[in-house]
């Protein structure tokens, strides 16, 4: 798939003069092809020396009728800094979205139908604790010895009471200690290392070169540190496919509002980028922590974000 394109119908010499301008203006927007009419004028350049007009300066374009066929200008939007790989990302994006709709979402709604709530929430518990000692490690190597201790408490609590995680009993009463997602690619940003390289890549969806290392890290601690099962590949595709499923049940939502923007590769990149920034400006400031936060790391609302990035769209609980 070519990167978005913004085509302009020129049909006088002085707006071809300003097509520079134009280009810039047009490049960081996914504009849809635009059409700049300006009506029939004297002096517009008659078909056969429309393209002498903008590639030879130093001809006359002469004159001609009005309704001359306009020169058509085509330039390739260049990638925004932080998506070197746009084009490639893009065809990822779409790729994936076309699977999406033939495959995860339909097994998905199943999933969603057939499986009851209550077993669902109990699978969705047991993965988040798995989690846990992730979450314990880096809070440690973030200097955060509270939330580190509170996660572990966490972990101990739902374990053993919870029966294996099964139930969240640790954010109830008397306990309150909520969950707080962090990994080792939180950890990285903490210390100042920035994303690199946007990537849309296949089931993984968004990530950046940074964020994607410190996933790596994150699967390698509990077939490293507990291994027996969790060195099984079968434990990895079958935790791997009921995680794809909640994802996609609980972020419902949050597709469709995105899908529903007139460019949804950039808003999914840009929602990406910035709730990324908001989970590690989180971690650095503790102050300016948001709740109900979707992905690893700090909490920040992911439907505020896909909100502000969908105006008018109905997103509030788009990341629940």
């Amino acid at each position: 798939m070519l990167l978005p394109a913004a085509v302009l119908a020129v049909q006088s010499p002085a707006v071809a003069q300003s097509l520079p301008d134009a280009l810039i203006a047009a490049a960081p927007v996914y504009a849809p092809a635009t059409t700049i009419d300006l009506g029939g004028e004297s002096g517009t350049p008659a078909p056969g020396q429309a393209n002498a007009t903008l590639g030879d300066a130093g001809e006359d374009a002469g004159s001609n009728d009005a309704g001359a066929a306009p020169i058509t200008v085509v330039a390739h939007e260049p990638a925004p800094p932080g998506d070197p790989l746009m084009q490639a990302n893009e065809e990822s994006y779409h790729t994936v979205q076309a699977v999406d709709d033939a495959v995860v979402k339909p097994a998905a709604i199943a999933y969603k139908h057939v499986v009851p709530h209550v077993v669902r929430d109990g699978l969705h518990n047991v993965l988040q604790n798995l989690h846990e000692p992730v979450v314990f490690l880096n809070f440690l190597l973030q200097g955060k010895p509270g939330k580190a201790v509170e996660t572990l408490g966490r972990f101990a609590i739902n374990t053993t009471i919870g029966v294996a995680g099964l139930v969240d009993v640790a954010k109830r009463k008397p306990f309150h200690l909520r969950y707080r997602p962090n990994g080792f690619a939180d950890t990285l940003g903490f210390y100042g290392v920035g994303p690199g390289p946007y990537l849309y890549l296949p089931l993984l969806g968004s990530t950046t070169v940074r964020d994607l290392a410190g996933l790596m890290a994150d699967k390698m601690i509990l077939p490293l540190s507990a291994g027996g099962t969790f060195r099984n590949p079968t434990y990895a595709v079958s935790t791997g496919v009921v995680k794809s499923l909640d994802e996609r049940v609980r972020l419902d939502a949050k597709f469709k509002c995105i899908r529903a923007t007139d460019h949804p590769y950039a808003t999914e990149r840009a929602l990406y980028l910035a709730q990324r920034k908001a989970e590690i400006d989180a971690l650095k400031h503790p102050s300016h922590r948001k709740r109900g936060r979707t992905g690893a790391g700090a909490d920040t609302d992911g439907g505020t974000l896909v909100s502000s990035f969908v105006p008018g769209g109905d997103c509030a609980s788009a990341g629940d």
